[in-house]
C-alpha cells in the first residue's frame, strides 16, 4: 500500500508539473500579427535611394505604418493618440520595412501588404484577455482598436515560427531560441567528442588491464566521488583552468563543452564499467582458449558485447549535461546573445540558460517563452532517454 501510494504521489506531482508548464507555455508557440496595406511613399519616409545606408539610417519607416493604421481609424489626429496607435506594432516594424526596401529597392512608391509582429502588450491582450491572472497593460482606447482590428481580420494569431528562426531579443515578440538550440548542439558535440572516448577508454583500462593496487583503488574512489559532485563545482574548475589559466574566451561552446565533458566522464565510466562486468567470463575464456591475446579479447569480444550498455550510459550522461545550467553560468554563457553562433568559438548561450534568462524577466511575454522553451528542452531530453531505452532493448544480449 505504501509503495502504491508513493507511486501515485509521484505520478500526480508529475502530471501537475506538466499541466502547469503546458498551460503557461502553449501560448508561447502562438504569435500575434498585424497585416497592413502599407504605402511605401518616398516623400513620407524621406527616402530616395533604399540602397543608400545613410539615407536608410535617417528615414522615417514608422510613418507609412502609422498612415496604414490611420486608414482604419481616421479620427485619430492628436500626437498622443498617434503614438498609442503606432505602439500596437512591435518595435521592429520599422526594421521590417527597412530590410524589405533594402532587398527590393523597386518596391519604393508602391503599396505592399506586410505582416508585422504585434507589440507584446497587444499579444498578451489577444491571447489572455479573459484570464484575470494576466495584467493587461493596454489602455481602454487601445483595447477598442485591437478589438476592431480583430473583427476585421487584420490582427490574427498563428504558429510562432519566430521562436525557432531567430535568436534572443529585448522584445518578447521577436525573441527566439534558434541561437540557444545551435549553441546547445555545438556544446554537446564538444562534450560528446571528449567524454565518450575518454570515458570508454578509462572504463576498459580500469576493468580489464589496471592492476589491483592502492593507486587503482584511489582512482576508482575518486571517479565515484566525482559523479556525485555538484555541477557548479565543475563550473568553478572550468573558470579557474580553461578561462583564467589558459586564457580561453568566455561564453563559447568550446569551453562549455569542455566543462560539461568533465562532468559527464565519471557517469560514462561508471556505466561502461557496469556494462563490461555484465559480459560473461565464458566469453573471455572461450576467446583465450582459441589463442586470442588480451587485446583481441577486449577489442573483438568484450567491447562489442558491452557497447549497448556503454551507449545507454553515454546518452543518459549527455541528456544530463544538456539540462545543466549552473556550470555554464560561471563561464559566462549567461550573456545576451542575439546572433546565431556559427562555430565553436562564437559567443553563444544554451537552451537551459536561455530559459533562465527569460524566466527571470518581469515581462509576461518572456514568461510564456520560458515555459515554451522548457517544453522544447523536455522534448529533447525525453527523446534522448527514449533513444537510450530503444538502444538497450535493440542491442542488448541476454545470457
Amino acid at each position: 500500500m505504501y509503495g502504491m501510494l508513493a507511486i501515485f504521489i509521484a505520478l500526480a506531482s508529475l502530471v501537475i508539473l506538466f499541466a502547469d508548464i503546458v498551460s503557461k507555455g502553449h501560448t508561447g508557440f502562438v504569435k500575434t500579427t498585424i497585416t497592413l496595406d502599407v504605402e511605401l511613399d518616398s516623400e513620407l519616409m524621406y527616402l530616395d535611394d533604399p540602397t543608400d545606408a545613410d539615407q536608410r539610417s535617417m528615414a522615417d519607416f514608422n510613418a507609412p505604418i502609422l498612415a496604414a493604421l490611420q486608414k482604419h481609424f481616421p479620427d485619430v489626429d492628436s500626437a498622443a493618440e498617434k503614438r498609442e496607435l503606432l505602439r500596437m506594432v512591435g518595435n521592429y516594424g520599422a526594421n521590417t520595412i527597412s530590410q524589405r526596401l533594402k532587398n527590393n529597392p523597386e518596391l519604393l512608391n508602391t503599396t505592399q501588404t506586410i505582416e508585422f509582429l504585434a507589440h507584446d502588450q497587444v499579444s498578451v491582450y489577444v491571447k489572455h484577455a479573459d484570464n484575470p491572472s494576466y495584467s493587461i497593460k493596454l489602455s481602454e482606447r487601445q483595447q477598442g482598436w485591437v478589438d476592431e482590428l480583430m473583427e476585421k481580420g487584420i490582427i490574427d494569431t498563428g504558429f510562432n515560427d519566430v521562436l525557432f528562426s531567430r535568436g534572443d531579443s529585448r522584445e518578447p515578440a521577436n525573441a527566439g531560441i534558434l541561437g540557444a538550440i545551435v549553441g546547445s548542439l555545438l556544446t554537446m558535440l564538444v562534450t560528446l567528442a571528449i567524454s565518450f572516448p575518454v570515458g570508454i577508454a578509462a572504463a576498459v583500462y580500469l576493468e580489464e588491464f589496471a592492476p589491483q593496487n592502492k593507486i587503482t583503488d584511489f582512482i576508482e574512489v575518486n571517479i565515484n566521488n566525482l559523479a556525485a559532485v555538484p555541477s557548479i563545482i565543475f563550473g568553478l574548475l572550468g573558470l579557474a583552468v580553461f578561462i583564467s589559466l589558459f586564457g580561453m574566451p568566455r561564453s563559447v561552446p568550446l569551453v562549455g563543452g569542455l566543462v560539461l565533458a568533465l562532468m559527464t566522464v565519471p557517469t560514462i565510466i561508471i556505466s561502461s564499467r557496469a556494462a563490461i562486468k555484465s559480459v560473461p567470463p565464458s566469453i573471455r575464456e572461450a576467446a583465450e582458449g582459441i589463442g586470442a591475446s588480451k587485446m583481441q579479447v577486449v577489442l573483438h569480444h568484450v567491447i562489442p558485447l558491452a557497447m549497448p550498455g556503454m551507449l545507454t550510459g553515454a546518452i543518459i550522461g549527455m541528456a544530463q549535461a544538456l539540462g545543466e545550467t549552473a556550470p555554464l553560468l560561471l563561464i559566462g554563457m549567461v550573456a545576451f546573445i542575439v546572433d546565431v553562433p556559427e562555430g565553436f568559438l562564437d559567443s553563444a548561450t544554451v537552451l537551459p540558460v536561455q530559459i533562465y534568462l527569460w524566466a527571470s524577466s518581469s515581462e509576461q511575454g518572456f514568461v510564456e517563452l520560458a515555459s515554451a522553451g522548457i517544453l522544447v528542452l523536455l522534448t529533447f531530453m525525453i527523446s534522448m532517454n527514449a533513444l537510450a531505452i530503444w538502444l538497450r532493448k535493440r542491442l542488448e544480449r541476454r545470457w
